[in-house]
């Protein structure tokens, strides 16, 4: 059973991380179907029905996403809002399309793991997404987090700082040593080391 990815990069040509998991996703065809949002609608005009239909098709989805101003991407929140209707994905009558299902996320923050902590915990960012998840009645697997990285950024030739933009060999490293540990995560977001689940998390609030 394939897996679906919904990538959610406003610049993913310019990336590093999210370009090179992709890289990565797409050796495994059998594996994962790629949906980027960005590609699909660059009006960001969105097929509602087109959108609810693939999601439905699908029992597993993961979110892969960077944070933005503590925030998921524009993008993303507007995709939850128009796809995710009254009388589909919940409401009396709905049935909730998407309750059973099962969802995790793939984040990536600017802050160092050492500093994600308190207001600035990466789990009180997403926070918003495991209590959408709740109501929906979809089961959260969890997120896999990739911290550091505007401390792994180079400076661009003219100076200036370029997050995900110019990479050397240390750029590079710092990207590989996520490659194979997201693929593992992916497999099984519950057994993850890294993953923390919705019941757990909000147990502590």
């Amino acid at each position: 059973m394939q897996i679906l990815v919904i990538v959610v990069h406003p610049n993913l040509k310019q990336s590093v991380v999210h370009k090179r998991l992709i890289q990565e996703l797409n050796k495994r065809p059998d594996k994962f179907k790629i949906h980027d949002l960005y590609a699909s609608y660059p009006d960001e005009k969105i097929d509602v029905k087109r959108e609810q239909e693939l999601i439905e098709s699908f029992d597993r989805v993961v979110f892969q996403f960077p944070i933005y101003w503590f925030n998921v991407p524009s993008f993303l929140k507007k995709w939850m809002d128009e796809v995710l209707t009254y009388n589909w994905a919940y409401g009396r009558s709905s049935g909730y399309k998407l309750g059973g299902k099962k969802v995790a996320l793939a984040v990536s923050a600017g802050i160092d793991q050492e500093s994600a902590t308190g207001d600035y915990a990466l789990e009180k960012i997403i926070h918003p997404l495991f209590l959408t998840f709740d109501y929906l009645r979809i089961v959260y697997q969890g997120h896999y987090p990739i911290y550091g990285v505007a401390s792994n950024a180079i400076a661009s030739t003219d100076g200036t700082f370029a997050l995900e933009r110019t990479v050397d060999d240390t750029t590079l490293a710092y990207v590989e040593e996520y490659v194979t540990d997201y693929m593992t995560f992916l497999e099984n977001p519950e057994k993850h080391k890294t993953a923390e689940t919705s019941d757990t998390y909000l147990s502590t609030l």
